[in-house]
């Protein structure tokens, strides 16, 4: 029995002292909580993603201040108000970036998610600038409009993944939601088109009903370990499928069992939001514990070792994966 397994694995090329990254929540948009979380035994962290709209929202915001000071002849006449300008639209997501990066030794992976043609290649750049270690698209869009075919959506992702790709040189990842009619056909696509990894998957917070006010709000629901079972079948799958593409679990990684699952079907990292908003950095040091005994008590050396042992491509019936687990359950 191997009493010290090796934690140490890799995740789109990046070495990582462990499986277990800090996926963008609350905790990762403070450098002090970052770096407790590193303490804790993060492998790597994600910033909160930069969402276009709200860096517009801000800097227009800033002009339109501007422009009503314009017709005061106090104001023009006299000093310039002082203005956090580094606070202030994408700069806020740039100076989280830059200081993480100076006081974390991990790798720090920054979240990218544009509207328009050519603003996800000026972001990336600029992210890539300042010291991201690599860069998650974050591809979270409701499909709504019906004029637009399944087909145009995923062309539309692609070329995203595929002009990102061309101005950078980090690892690039898709944070990917379940919702595609073949989306093996889509990975290996998006694979094609040079994405190194995929986070499976991204989870969609639908608004609900305030009936006092009649009016939508939003609410956070928070994940549960039940949630990760899709993104267990599907990472099994690809990691049968593209062998050598970075996976991400993401999405009810709330134990030690649950990193336990994903690595076995073939993910090389879990990603954890919920479970540290709930108990604090300490959830990620007891899911290594955890692992780390487990490994232990079945004589795996590493997870290295243990990495895809349940994937598609290593059952006695990849179908386990697919159309024989509807069946199971719904005639039993």
């Amino acid at each position: 029995m191997s009493t010290h397994p090796v934690l140490a694995t890799h995740y789109l090329g990046l070495p990582l002292s462990g499986p277990v990254i800090a996926s963008a929540g609350p905790l990762t948009r403070d450098v002090d909580s970052l770096t407790a979380l590193q303490d804790a035994g993060a492998a790597a962290v994600v910033l909160p993603s930069l969402f276009e709209e709200d860096v517009l929202d801000e800097e227009w915001r800033l002009a339109d201040m501007m422009d009503a000071g314009d017709g005061f002849a106090e104001f023009s006449a006299g000093p310039l108000p002082t203005i956090d300008l580094p606070e202030l639209g994408a700069a806020h997501h740039l100076r989280l970036l830059e200081r993480a990066k100076a006081a974390l030794e991990v790798p720090v992976i920054a979240s990218l998610n544009a509207t328009h043609h050519g603003s996800w290649e000026r972001y990336a750049r600029m992210m890539v600038e300042v010291g991201a270690d690599a860069l998650e698209l974050n591809l979270y869009t409701v499909a709504a409009d019906r004029a637009q075919s399944a087909a145009d959506v995923e062309a539309r992702q692609l070329d995203i993944i595929a002009s990102v790709r061309g101005c950078l040189d980090v690892p690039l990842a898709v944070k990917v939601s379940p919702y595609y009619s073949s989306f093996g056909h889509f990975a290996a696509a998006a694979y094609h088109q040079g994405a190194d990894g995929f986070v499976v998957f991204n989870r969609f917070y639908a608004p609900d009903i305030d009936l006092d006010r009649l009016a939508l709000t939003p609410r956070l629901a928070l994940s549960s370990s039940a949630d990760l079972r899709v993104a267990l079948r599907w990472l099994g799958i690809l990691r049968a499928q593209l062998p050598d593409v970075g996976l991400a679990a993401t999405g009810g990684v709330h134990g030690w069992e649950d990193v336990v699952k994903s690595l076995l079907v073939g993910a090389d990292v879990a990603c954890t939001t919920a479970a540290v908003i709930q108990q604090g950095p300490a959830a990620i040091t007891g899911m290594l514990d955890g692992l780390r005994s487990w490994l232990a008590e079945h004589d795996y050396d590493s997870v290295d070792q243990l990495r895809g042992s349940m994937s598609a491509a290593s059952v006695p019936d990849p179908s386990t994966y697919e159309r024989s687990q509807y069946r199971e359950i719904v005639t039993h």
